[in-house]
């Protein structure tokens, strides 16, 4: 069986400053036309920063779409020709104030494939040195430092629900000799 669809007319209905809207008319495998609706993305960084084996450090922050205080791993979006490595070691500085020695990919993924070409690489940073915190103009962020085991039971109990963190978050303690067997206080 044959699954894929062919762009048939490209129509970009809103240009952003970071994201772009399109409404493209696709051929689907059967011949038919249809319509996809999608949001382009320049695709994101975030972080899992560890202070130390045990303690990790996350992002309070205001979500409006949600209309709530959320907790969050530091993320932010890709600058043009902006490795991967440079845009996770600038959200962190920005978002938190401290600078990673080290980073380590965990992985990438698609938060919203149905409607949003976007991908968020995953990183593990360790060994933190302290750095000028300097959040972006329009946002109000505070950095909270707490236990890896504490942010692994607000996920299991619905108080985080960002997917980037919980993805993050278990991704990390079921990584053999990562989260899952160490200390994590």
């Amino acid at each position: 069986m044959k699954f894929e669809e062919k762009l048939s007319k490209r129509n970009r209905v809103y240009t952003g400053n970071a994201v772009h809207f399109s409404a493209d008319e696709i051929v689907l495998p059967d011949g038919k036309k249809a319509c996809r609706e999608y949001m382009e993305h320049p695709g994101a960084v975030a972080v899992l920063p560890f202070l130390d084996a045990g303690r990790i450090i996350l992002v309070k922050q205001y979500r409006y779409p949600v209309k709530q205080l959320t907790y969050e791993i530091p993320a932010g979006k890709l600058d043009p020709g902006e490795s991967v490595v440079a845009c996770v070691k600038r959200e962190m500085a920005e978002e938190t104030g401290y600078r990673p020695k080290k980073v380590k990919s965990i992985l990438s993924y698609w938060p919203t494939p149905a409607f949003s070409d976007e991908v968020i690489h995953i990183f593990v940073a360790t060994d933190l040195v302290g750095a000028e915190q300097s959040p972006d103009e329009d946002e109000f962020i505070a950095p909270v430092v707490m236990p890896f085991n504490r942010a692994l039971a607000m996920v299991k109990s619905g108080r985080i629900r960002d997917s980037k963190t919980v993805i993050a978050l278990l991704a990390w303690a079921t990584t053999p000799g990562a989260g899952g067997k160490r200390k994590n206080g």
